[in-house]
């Protein structure tokens, strides 16, 4: 059946590809994004697809913007069916080197683009009582790392208000579900004009997952919303359990390694970033999908087809985690000798 798909960060990465397989589906795809370069891009992904594109700037940060949006989707193509949550900004700087305007920024965009659009959405939603809300979070938002604090506490944000969130419309009974998707390392565009202090070029920590991997999973999640979550990539499930069994070994193990395995070997050149304007603006590039790491980037993720059924799900993610904490254990002790 044809639905109304609403996508934030439309225009380049995990939205963009989510996009691209709503649009396979035939669906009507509304994108929104604030780069003009990049929405465009994605209305002929969409269309090239086989569905119907409907382009919509807007910044998320802003709720007024994101309200338009989905009255200007609703007046275009009718009741939106689903709602998908991906836009985010981040700056890769130690905390200390991180200004009081780009933390507010990074958390306007990644945590209350969610809640403005969550809103949104669930305005449209209740008074028909169905509807889905897929949230694209990450496992930095149960695990921090160095270097994106403002990034990993507002993918935090995400799932503690989300809990919230599905436990009311439980309790009402309602129709609308809400799902997360959590997400590994990802090759987006967004490591060539995220805001970065770091002397080496920044890079998504390995193993590093394809965009299509991570929209496959939107898209499944979109037809099978009464999970709670779903968990992509085998290093998502291992490191968010293996934060629940051993958190003080990861805290020595990321302090260590966390630096290195967030920046490549080359030097980072003066280059724009889009914290507060997209780089993709109406002078700028379409960026697409992918960023530069495709000769690194797993296409498949056999931890995606076994979240499909949780029982096997928990199994794989149980027997990572006790592999990942034994790890973190031996090289603790190796380096206390």
């Amino acid at each position: 059946m044809t639905q109304t798909v609403a996508i934030t960060g439309a225009s380049a990465g995990i939205g963009r590809a989510a996009a691209r397989l709503f649009g396979q589906r035939g669906d009507r795809v509304a994108l929104i994004a604030r780069g003009r370069a990049g929405l465009e891009g994605a209305v002929r992904d969409v269309g090239r697809a086989g569905g119907t594109a409907l382009a919509v700037p807007a910044d998320v940060a802003d709720f007024a913007q994101v309200d338009g949006a989905a009255k200007e989707i609703e007046a275009a193509f009718g009741p939106i069916d689903v709602w998908v949550n991906v836009a985010f900004a981040s700056v890769f700087a130690p905390f200390a080197e991180t200004t009081a305007d780009e933390f507010r920024r990074v958390t306007e965009v990644t945590y209350l683009g969610f809640v403005h659009g969550t809103m949104a959405a669930l305005a449209r939603m209740r008074p028909r009582d169905r509807g889905v809300i897929v949230q694209v979070g990450s496992a930095l938002g149960a695990r921090g790392i160095p270097l994106q604090a403002a990034y990993c506490g507002g993918k935090h944000a995400i799932n503690g208000f989300t809990e919230s969130l599905r436990c009311e419309l439980m309790h009402d009974k309602s129709g609308i579900h809400v799902t997360v998707v959590q997400m590994p390392a990802v090759n987006t565009p967004q490591f060539s004009w995220v805001r970065s202090r770091l002397p080496r070029h920044p890079q998504p920590v390995p193993p590093i997952y394809q965009p299509e991997v991570a929209a496959r999973a939107v898209v499944y999640a979109a037809g099978h919303p009464r999970r709670k979550q779903y968990f992509v990539g085998a290093s998502t499930a291992a490191t968010i359990l293996a934060n629940r069994v051993a958190p003080a070994l990861l805290d020595r193990y990321l302090a260590r390694t966390g630096y290195d395995s967030q920046q490549t070997r080359e030097r980072e050149p003066s280059r724009p970033d889009n914290l507060w304007e997209p780089v993709d603006g109406p002078r700028g590039e379409d960026h697409g999908a992918h960023g530069e790491f495709d000769d690194r980037s797993h296409g498949r993720s056999a931890q995606l087809l076994v979240s499909h059924h949780p029982v096997a799900a928990m199994a794989a993610a149980v027997a990572g985690a006790a592999t990942a904490a034994a790890g973190l254990a031996l090289a603790s002790r190796a380096r206390r000798r």
